[in-house]
């Protein structure tokens, strides 16, 4: 069956019937952590909240003031996730996020016209597409597609948009003769009922479940930001739609003042800037790097010189790296004394390195890991690893000197 939002993709409230409501588990990924849901899954007689498919998301919206947290598409059916259930035969208010909703139609409709320009002008047929959060993509089948061609396209795809083209949607039978005339990646295999096709007038026939507009002035404009290599010789073709033209703009502009600002010199002056910056940046860089390799000679020197220096050095320095921490080790020598030193922010994350007598290494190198909440392996008399926490550096060190004190004494 065709749903009401792919009857009307511009209907945002509808009112309808629950079918049925079972319990059922959604799980979800927010922030990168994956969490699991329970709930109930919702069957209505007929919705406006699409269902994923079609490379477009699903829509939110709710049910009887209930948020719907997804929509999938099983068989010829919309299964809506809710938390709370609802009884079956029940009369139900359903309203749309249109917000969303609009979005993904600009971007759907978008794509159907890059694809059928592409293919027409270019001959670059479409693989696969993706309708991301900030911007979307289109994988072409093509190894290399030309700068001017993308600018050509650019302006073909937004001249249809100023000429005002309709679009319709057309339901046939599977077995109409029609269906073999449009463009089609295929079936799902569940698929049931008419099949819809999206008709971009003189432009396009493709066959397609995703809501879409009426017109392609609903476009607004589209832009296209570029190509990146794809994967098995394929071009994807990165672009944004509508609203989202909008967005890009007033965020570039907004970036556009602040560097002005930061950097002093106008928008056109930009990227000389930040080029002079970058060089000077390394420079220091490199600069700083050789201090510290002096530094960490006159470190291990200056240790050496003691007369009453013990066989036990530590050391903690805001700045440095490994390369640091083993020029002194190397400079103090460690087959007699046990090194500790560890570089970064006091309270913070950074690295650290023992070195020393290898039975000695071998057996506090885990203890002092764990004490900073790192990972570190070692061999040859060396341990040296990542610390998550140099909190406890303190109650590292005291472990590591009572361990030193133990073999002076012969205790081991």
């Amino acid at each position: 069956m065709a749903f009401q939002c792919q009857r009307d993709c511009y209907m945002q409230e509808f009112d309808t019937c629950v079918v049925s409501c079972v319990p059922a588990e959604l799980k979800l990924e927010n922030n990168g952590k994956k969490e699991k849901l329970t709930g109930f899954n919702v069957r209505l007689k007929d919705t406006i909240l699409f269902p994923e498919g079609g490379g477009q998301p699903d829509d939110h919206g709710t049910i009887g003031g209930i948020p719907v947290l997804r929509v999938l598409r099983q068989g010829p059916d919309a299964v809506h996730f809710v938390s709370s259930a609802l009884e079956e035969g029940q009369e139900v208010h359903i309203k749309l996020d249109w917000k969303r909703r609009f979005d993904h139609m600009q971007q759907h409709s978008g794509q159907h016209l890059i694809t059928a320009l592409a293919d027409a002008m270019f001959g670059y047929k479409t693989t696969s597409w993706d309708l991301g959060r900030q911007r979307s993509s289109i994988e072409l089948d093509t190894a290399t597609v030309k700068p001017e061609e993308m600018e050509a396209l650019e302006m073909a795809v937004n001249e249809k948009i100023r000429e005002h083209v309709p679009v319709t949607v057309n339901l046939l039978s599977i077995d109409d003769p029609a269906v073999e005339k449009v463009r089609s990646r295929g079936l799902p295999d569940d698929h049931a009922g008419p099949i819809r096709i999206i008709d971009i007038e003189g432009v396009d026939a493709n066959m397609c479940c995703g809501t879409h507009v009426s017109n392609l002035s609903h476009l607004q404009v589209i832009k296209i930001l570029g190509t990146e290599k794809g994967k098995k010789n394929k071009t994807n073709l990165i672009f944004i739609a509508g609203n989202r033209v909008l967005k890009y703009a007033e965020k570039s502009y907004n970036t556009e003042k602040s560097l002005t600002v930061l950097l002093k010199t106008g928008a056109d002056e930009h990227v000389d800037a930040v080029d002079k910056l970058q060089k000077t940046v390394k420079r220091l860089q490199k600069s700083n790097l050789t201090i510290l390799r002096e530094m960490a000679v006159l470190i291990a020197q200056n240790f050496k010189s003691k007369p009453d220096r013990g066989n036990f050095f530590s050391l903690h320095n805001k700045d440095g790296d490994n390369e640091f921490m083993n020029i002194i080790a190397n400079e103090i020598g460690f087959q007699d004394t046990l090194i500790f030193m560890t570089v970064g922010e006091e309270k913070g994350a950074g690295l650290f390195l023992i070195a020393g007598p290898e039975n000695i290494v071998t057996e506090v190198g885990p203890w002092v890991s764990e004490l900073l909440q790192g990972k570190g392996a070692g061999k040859a008399g060396r341990y040296q690893g990542k610390a998550n926490s140099l909190v406890k550096r303190a109650e590292a060190e005291a472990l590591l000197k009572e361990r030193s004190c133990k073999r002076t004494a012969g205790e081991e």
